[in-house]
């Protein structure tokens, strides 16, 4: 499965000052420290990343790429991680994120939320598909009043699939893993060219 097209992409949200996008990612006390009034996303990524802030960079990241490219970023950590042979649920929530990602209707993103269960949140799998189920639509059943998720709850069960992605095999390998997936992240936001050419921009889409 390929990228989706820019053409293709949901969730927009208003833009916010850098400061603001730290706080709504998350980021930790230490990496919000690293901010310099000037950096641009890119080259704040760059702080994040040489300094070795692994998951704060992939808190940024998830919350700057638009839900559904976000969304596929998980995936594809998620299916690197599952490996070869993975259990029925498990290739049971990628399969429901795939189909989700190639045709976002409300009925994929409602079958996302049983995969994820199936799968459990201890998987990478499992968190991508809650991913899907919180990517927009109501929470309540189709019958009811619409709950609407919250805005950034896509963006943290994407922060959730990568981080466990990285560390559910072979955590000693997870600086390695955590540096490939950044850059995987860092590929769809230059092919979707959310930072401009100079890495300008204030990083947020969620």
């Amino acid at each position: 499965m390929s990228t989706p097209t820019s053409s293709e992409t949901q969730s927009v949200p208003t833009p916010r000052t850098m400061p603001e996008f730290c706080e709504i990612a998350e980021l930790g006390d230490e990496a919000k420290g690293l901010l310099d009034p000037g950096h641009t996303p890119r080259e704040f990524m760059n702080v994040l990343v040489d300094g070795e802030h692994f998951p704060d960079a992939i808190r940024f990241l998830a919350h700057a790429l638009p839900r559904r490219e976000g969304i596929w970023w998980a995936w594809v950590c998620a299916r690197g991680a599952a490996g070869n042979d993975p259990s029925s649920e498990v290739k049971g929530a990628l399969d429901a994120v795939e189909r989700w990602v190639t045709q976002p209707t409300d009925a994929n993103r409602r079958a996302s939320f049983a995969a994820a269960e199936a799968a459990t949140l201890s998987t990478p799998a499992g968190c991508a598909a809650l991913a899907v189920f919180f990517s927009g639509g109501s929470m309540g059943p189709a019958d009811t009043p619409p709950v609407p998720p919250g805005e950034f709850m896509t963006a943290k069960a994407i922060t959730g699939a990568v981080m466990a992605a990285a560390v559910c095999s072979e955590p000693e390998r997870a600086p390695d893993k955590y540096r490939a997936y950044i850059s995987h992240g860092l590929e769809v936001v230059k092919r979707l060219d959310l930072w401009g050419a100079t890495g300008g921009g204030d990083g947020s889409h969620g």
